[in-house]
């Protein structure tokens, strides 16, 4: 008897300690549906027997489901607002002694983007950014810094001249902003989140999430901050009623404490 998507998840739970219950059903279903057809299995028995016994394959699994798609500058007009309004109000508070955390970061396109932002105002060797995901895979092509065309199409030119080499239709990162990144493995679901956090990015990822998911990570959003702490959140996960959460908006995508 063949299993059920709902056998499925938890077999997967076991084996990656990911919860997929936690994701909305419809569309992590119909990745998982891709995946199993792309690799020519005809049930999730199947499918689950081949990333079990090939490493490769559960790699490509875990990349896949944790959607790692990124850019630098995604949404530029929210960058804008993050250059312009928030960041020049924490940092005339806190100078450069702010703590930033980009979460779900997938390839490092968003973390890296924060850095060449804050070289703006402060020295690279002032500016440190942790930067967390939970898919090790794309951590370790994060810590390589080397990227697509595609990747870095809305980045300020002043950026792409300052801090990237070409090499024939890649991108090569500047070593001396990859060391303003501390990266490291994390579940938001499951992991503790840092403390008195002045900025945490969360962009486009939340949207995966059940809505019990997503309650769950506002909170523990709102309990990172700082007192005057910001949440930038993706351009299609406006928070709706975010007093649930003690949280308000500062503009668009932004939300502080309380």
């Amino acid at each position: 008897m063949n299993w059920t998507y709902e056998q499925f998840k938890q077999s997967i739970l076991g084996l990656t300690d990911i919860d997929l219950s936690s994701y909305k059903e419809r569309q992590m279903k119909r990745r998982i549906d891709s995946l199993i057809s792309r690799n020519g299995c005809n049930s999730y028995q199947e499918y689950y027997a081949l990333i079990k016994s090939d490493k490769e394959k559960l790699l490509q699994f875990i990349d896949y489901i944790t959607i790692n798609v990124s850019e630098f500058y995604r949404n530029p007009a929210q960058w804008e607002t993050l250059e312009k309004e928030i960041l020049p109000s924490i940092l005339d508070k806190y100078k450069n002694n702010i703590k930033i955390w980009s979460a779900a970061c997938s390839t490092g396109e968003e973390p890296y983007s924060v850095v060449m932002l804050l070289s703006k105002f402060l020295p690279l060797s002032s500016i440190r950014v942790l930067a967390t995901d939970i898919d090790n895979e794309a951590i370790n092509k994060a810590k390589e810094g080397v990227y697509a065309e595609n990747s870095i199409r809305s980045l300020p030119k002043e950026f792409l001249l300052d801090y990237f080499t070409r090499r024939n239709n890649l991108y090569i990162l500047d070593p001396r902003i990859k060391a303003c990144v501390e990266f490291g493995q994390h579940d938001l679901l499951k992991d503790p989140f840092p403390d008195n956090c002045h900025l945490i990015l969360c962009r486009n990822v939340i949207i995966y999430f059940t809505e019990e998911a997503k309650a769950k990570l506002y909170h523990k959003f709102h309990d990172a901050l700082h007192t005057d702490g910001v949440l930038f959140v993706g351009s299609t996960e406006q928070i709706i009623m975010p007093q649930r959460y003690n949280l308000k908006p500062v503009r668009a995508f932004f939300y502080s404490r309380i």
